[in-house]
């Protein structure tokens, strides 16, 4: 007696017990109260108790911040296009040269480095005198600029979608610069003696300025990029002359505060 009463407190309690009560917590906060059947790459599937056992529902992972089971184990889910996960194979730091900066006076170079999918951060070293000496005022000095990097995500996404590479897209980047170098003023022309002088010793330049550059950076085969951009923004400092060319950017002299900048920088990733 003592077994069959055993046996039957068993099946009376079958239909308490048959449908584990799983939670699925969406992003939105949302819960849906189900039994999880299958959680795949891009789909979580489960039924419901007020539905057939043979009715299967899914959600986009997606959409779901994460699951709780009926046991009280816990899976937390991220949006597969901002997961890092996948974009460990990738190579996440890049060394870059300005393509033409030489042929303006200064050699750059920059390196940038990804904190997360679509952010990044960017340094770069300007060596003035290190390129062609434009207009033979024998520069020498240095630029430093520094900028965080917002990479522009999809306008819209479909399931899965994910950056083709974490460093490639187009951009909008706040900057701050500052350069600072030293040149030999213009000649002053005697018309007595028909001759050219310079009648003090070299002048100095320092400023600063603030930016928001655009651009667009290409990735070859997670090993070499191209990086195009250009800015505008807000210059000020401390300039012996009027020249409007400061190396780090254009502008910010001659009583106006506007500059600009420009250029293209080729790397390789690491």
């Amino acid at each position: 007696m003592k077994k069959l009463y055993f046996v039957i407190l068993i099946i009376s309690s079958l239909p308490f017990t048959s449908f584990a009560q799983d939670k699925i917590i969406k992003v939105t906060k949302d819960t849906i109260q189900c039994q999880i059947k299958e959680i795949g790459d891009d789909e979580i599937k489960y039924t419901q108790k007020d539905f057939r056992g043979d009715v299967i529902f899914g959600i986009d992972k997606n959409k779901v911040s994460r699951v709780i089971f009926s046991d009280g184990k816990e899976l937390s889910f991220k949006d597969s296009m901002f997961d890092p996960a996948k974009y460990e194979a990738q190579h996440k730091n890049a060394l870059k040269v300005g393509f033409l900066s030489p042929l303006f006076g200064a050699t750059s170079f920059s390196f940038e480095h990804s904190l997360r999918p679509g952010n990044s951060i960017e340094a770069t070293l300007g060596i003035i005198g290190l390129g062609t000496d434009m207009i033979d005022n024998n520069p020498s000095g240095l630029y430093l600029k520094f900028g965080y990097k917002f990479i522009k995500s999809p306008d819209f996404y479909l399931k899965g979608m994910q950056y083709s590479h974490i460093l490639k897209g187009a951009y909008v980047k706040p900057e701050v610069a500052f350069t600072t170098y030293n040149y030999d003023p213009d000649l002053d022309y005697n018309y007595l003696t028909d001759t050219y002088s310079r009648n003090s010793s070299r002048a100095s330049t320092t400023m600063f300025s603030v930016m928001l550059n655009f651009g667009k950076q290409w990735v070859i085969q997670d090993r070499f990029l191209i990086d195009w951009f250009a800015g505008f923004g807000y210059g000020f400092g401390n300039s012996d002359n009027h020249d409007a060319f400061h190396y780090a950017f254009a502008g910010g002299s001659s009583g106006s505060a506007f500059v600009m900048t420009s250029g293209i920088r080729i790397g390789v990733l690491f």
